[in-house]
């Protein structure tokens, strides 16, 4: 634990990517093979389930810190992080725990059937052994909320440093579900398990956002032109008449779309398909508000598979005839999807399409297909190099994303909560509100969005100061302000909803400026937000994955 708090701490204390790269491969280099895969599991973001009740948590640090709860929870409310207030406020120490990283991972995976007597005695008595940032990573590892800013990228990088296995061979062999638990470091690392094959995805190719004009990339006729749809990315794989279904985030999710089943005994065996898993009701392509009712389904009934039905529409081809072709260009990629598809096209009914992959003489002919995303339901358009390979992570040059522009509404300010990490101490969680007419006839202010980003430090910083002078009510953590300030709410998609008290949700809502042109008076009203709805009563979405 000692060393692994060390890394995080270095890894917290910088961003430069090199200084980040660097402390992994020494740390890799040096630690125990079970260590190791703890820690990729962990940078990967396989941790074990939290084992105790936050509330609990909280109450245990107060009682041991001989402070009242009160107290505790201002200063978490101060800290904005439960993990570093806990470490913060117990009695500090200067011991430091020999225990390995290993063993307390597999202490907290044991922990969670345990009595609440015995979870709070291991806390108490492992707080006692470590010294401040020791307390604060295992904190973070027990309440499950473990982030630091190092992507896999970055973590396969310097494990290839360390042991000299190629980086783009780690990536696939990290791939899946793998248990930290269980997996020995040369299984997962060092040695090539023919068995996990079978079900294993490749690692995503992923797109930049377009920089600059069009014409940068040259000739049009060089670029295939696709629509960038708003489902679920996914990699569909038929081996040896099984099929596995598995998401960009890693997650094997064959059980939550059954109709897909079928393709298993359709497509050629040997094959691997990129796309997006996409709801489609009535013969159509549906709204992400759908596809949420299907996501979060540990199982899926008939009826919910017949009012919202899932399917899969192809973009690229990854293996064929049970050989990886992601070396091959695109366009040759593309030939072989069109072949292995085009029988089971013929049939309507089957879950499956393919994305249109089209080119276009000129990048005004472009820039015109992208005025139709909204109407195809995309999120705008992908453009993708003729000659390119499918290659892995997020690279430059080959593949690039040209979404249409947000959805915007100028909404007023009305609560406001402290922001966490380095804005703990500043107002910067907002919730805002449009005017709408009561049932008495009188004008009101209904919320609708709630959004943190899109503001300078300095305007955060200028806010925050008039919240605390205008502040008319409070409710725990949330201050009730003086309706005065009028931003510019950018959205990436709208929808209808029964769960909020405006009747619409707004997907990934942003500030993007604060209008201190616009009084009250003149902010939009909730008519306004619901003209953006289709007539379809579908949601539109032009939003990022």
């Amino acid at each position: 634990m000692k060393e692994f708090a060390e890394l995080i701490k270095t890894l917290d204390g910088t961003n430069k990517t090199n200084r980040k790269v660097d402390a992994l491969t020494a740390y890799f280099k040096e630690v125990s093979d079970k260590d190791k895969v703890w820690t990729i599991a962990l940078l990967s973001h396989r941790r074990p389930p939290r084992p105790v009740n936050t509330t609990l948590m909280r109450s245990w640090a107060a009682e041991w810190a001989t402070i009242p709860y009160w107290l505790f929870e201002e200063s978490y409310h101060i800290v904005g992080d439960l993990a570093e207030t806990i470490a913060l406020i117990v009695p500090t120490t200067t011991n430091n725990s020999t225990k390995a990283l290993s063993s307390y991972l597999e202490e907290i995976i044991a922990l969670k059937p345990r009595t609440e007597e015995e979870k709070k005695a291991y806390l108490i008595e492992n707080w006692k052994q470590m010294d401040y940032y020791q307390r604060f990573v295992f904190n973070k590892l027990i309440t499950g909320g473990f982030r630091i800013g190092v992507s896999q990228k970055l973590m396969t990088r310097a494990l290839s440093r360390a042991t000299g296995v190629d980086e783009d061979i780690l990536a696939y062999r990290l791939m899946g579900n793998w248990d930290p638990s269980s997996v020995s470091f040369k299984q997962l690392v060092e040695e090539e398990n023919e068995a996990d094959f079978l079900s294993k995805p490749y690692p995503f190719f992923l797109a930049y956002a377009l920089e600059g004009p069009l014409e940068k990339l040259g000739n049009p006729n060089e670029w295939y032109v696709e629509h960038k749809w708003d489902g679920i990315r996914a990699q569909l794989i038929v081996r040896k008449r099984n099929i596995f279904i598995w998401s960009r985030g890693e997650e094997l999710v064959t059980d939550k779309y059954p109709e897909l089943h079928q393709l298993a005994d359709l497509l050629p065996d040997g094959t691997v398909l990129d796309g997006e898993l996409l709801p489609f009701p009535n013969g159509q392509i549906g709204s992400f508000n759908e596809m949420q009712t299907r996501i979060g389904r540990k199982k899926v009934s008939k009826a919910l598979m017949k009012k919202i039905p899932v399917i899969i529409k192809a973009y690229d081809l990854l293996e064929w005839e049970g050989k990886d072709i992601r070396q091959l260009g695109y366009r040759k990629r593309r030939e072989h999807l069109e072949a292995v598809l085009k029988p089971l096209l013929e049939n309507s009914t089957l879950p499956i399409a393919v994305s249109p992959a089209l080119q276009f003489n000129s990048w005004d002919e472009v820039a015109q297909e992208r005025e139709k995303s909204r109407e195809l339901r995309s999120e705008g358009l992908m453009l993708k190099r003729a000659n390119s390979p499918y290659e892995v992570g997020r690279k430059k040059g080959n593949w690039w994303k040209w979404k249409v522009d947000p959805l915007t509404i100028d909404a007023v300010l009305t609560y406001a909560m402290r922001g966490h990490g380095r804005r703990s101490n500043l107002f910067t969680d907002y919730t805002f509100a449009l005017w709408d007419t009561n049932a008495e006839g009188k004008r009101e202010l209904v919320t609708f969005a709630k959004a943190y980003s899109g503001l300078t430090d300095a305007e955060f910083r200028k806010i925050d100061s008039w919240i605390k002078k205008n502040t008319v009510d409070r409710f725990g953590p949330v201050r009730q302000v003086t309706p005065h300030h009028v931003f510019e709410i950018a959205f990436e998609g709208i929808a209808w909803s029964k769960r909020h008290k405006s009747g619409v949700a707004t997907r990934f809502p942003r500030m993007r400026r604060w209008r201190q042109d616009k009084p009250i008076d003149e902010a939009n009203t909730l008519d306004d937000l619901k003209q953006l709805i289709p007539m379809s009563g579908d949601s539109t979405t032009n939003g990022n994955n």
